[in-house]
């Protein structure tokens, strides 16, 4: 099982989160997460990658 964990703030531990595992990834904090499939998330992860975003 794949699982990666990837903070959006390198200066502390209490900014969200990325983490990506094989079923989902997730983005957020407690009380504020979005869940992406992996499908969904590579969809995003490509219109960023090619400026659409």
């Amino acid at each position: 099982m794949m699982r990666k964990i990837v903070g959006l703030c390198s200066n502390c531990n209490n900014c969200p989160v990325v983490e990506i595992d094989d079923n989902c990834v997730k983005v957020g904090e407690a009380g504020n997460l979005c869940i992406l499939k992996v499908e969904e998330w590579e969809a995003l992860r490509r219109k960023i990658i090619d400026g659409e975003l």
